[in-house]
């Protein structure tokens, strides 16, 4: 967001938070993109402001709520409001507890790959409707079909990103596998390392499909501690998410830092063939 807007939707969130009874003598910024993450002080809650009509925020609280339910772990709702989404002046918010991390990355691969097995034990128990993991291709091979939208994409490149997200994704439908409600990008960055353990955030992509397609987000030596994966469906998953985020950095509208770089590494990775690294150990380098 830019810094008028950044202002405006600090002022709506405090607003919102005083008449919910919360104090709020000062606000700090932990994360600005598309959405604001913002740490309430004293009152010490967290939270996330998007312009209205961010539809998926009233999913989140929803499904956060049904998780805590049974025993996931997961980032919940701040018991002091209404949980719910609360609207002012363009702004949608919901407030969140606020967690003090205790390290600043993910810890072990076997916890972290405990962490999002319990978590997907726990999507199984929830009912509620959300995207296909394929849908989201969908609107890759949109965005990649009106060249209005990704002037920039050279037409090798866009035939390239064409043809890998429908070949991996007939790939991944030939195997056939178990699908279920995923988290949709359970990478280490929306993953808090808290005193209780580790916490799943940010379910704003939450989609059905398999626990592959969520496997194929969090570090290699992490997915050699989940139990009983497809290797192979793994692997397709990856090409396809490599795929889909090289598709999203050709976006106009796309607000990466360095995109277009970021978009001319994957093709590299792609057309040099398998293994797929993960996406986080490509944007860290």
């Amino acid at each position: 967001m830019e810094a008028d807007v950044v202002r405006r939707a600090m002022a709506a969130a405090t607003a919102l938070a005083k008449a919910a009874g919360l104090r709020v003598d000062d606000i700090a910024v932990l994360h600005n993109s598309n959405k604001l993450a913002l740490r309430l002080i004293p009152c010490e809650v967290f939270a996330r402001v998007a312009p209205s009509g961010h539809q998926v925020a009233a999913l989140e609280v929803e499904l956060a709520q049904q998780l805590a339910a049974t025993s996931s772990p997961v980032a919940v709702p701040e018991p002091k409001v209404a949980r719910r989404v609360y609207e002012r002046d363009g702004f949608i918010v919901t407030f969140w507890t606020f967690y003090e991390s205790v390290h600043a990355d993910w810890g072990s691969p076997s916890t972290y790959a405990d962490a999002l097995h319990r978590l997907h034990a726990g999507l199984r128990s929830v009912d509620i409707e959300t995207p296909h993991f394929l849908d989201r291709v969908t609107e890759a091979e949109r965005l990649l079909a009106h060249r209005d939208n990704t002037p920039t994409l050279g037409e090798s490149d866009r035939q390239l990103l064409l043809n890998t997200l429908q070949d991996a994704s007939e790939r991944i439908r030939r195997r056939g596998a178990t699908e279920q409600l995923l988290h949709g990008e359970p990478h280490p960055g929306n993953v808090l390392h808290t005193p209780g353990g580790l916490l799943f955030i940010d379910f704003e992509t939450c989609c059905r499909g398999p626990i592959e397609f969520d496997v194929a987000h969090v570090p290699i030596e992490v997915s050699a501690h989940y139990p009983n994966l497809d290797r192979v469906l793994l692997a397709e998953c990856r090409r396809l998410v490599l795929a889909m985020v090289a598709a999203w950095r050709w976006d106009v509208r796309d607000e990466f830092p360095d995109g277009h770089r970021h978009g001319r590494d994957i093709l590299t990775l792609l057309r040099q063939g398998p293994p797929w690294p993960v996406l986080g150990a490509l944007a860290a380098e």
